[in-house]
């Protein structure tokens, strides 16, 4: 079974959130107020250069 672990910076409220689960060959990325919605898989690398993309602001809505 996969363990899917949110943020430790996440209210118990939830709101807008993201879950990460180490999978086999990929990081798992899902919407924590969905989980039975569809998923993203992203090989180790893709994931921290999307984080890394996430932190300097490149994919901010405003």
């Amino acid at each position: 079974m996969t363990e899917w672990r949110k943020s430790s910076r996440s209210g118990t409220s939830g709101g807008d959130c993201v879950e990460v689960a180490n999978l086999a060959r990929n990081i798992g990325v899902r919407d924590s107020k969905n989980p039975d919605g569809p998923k993203l898989a992203l090989p180790s690398v893709g994931f921290r250069e999307l984080v890394a993309a996430i932190k300097r602001g490149d994919h901010d809505l405003s």
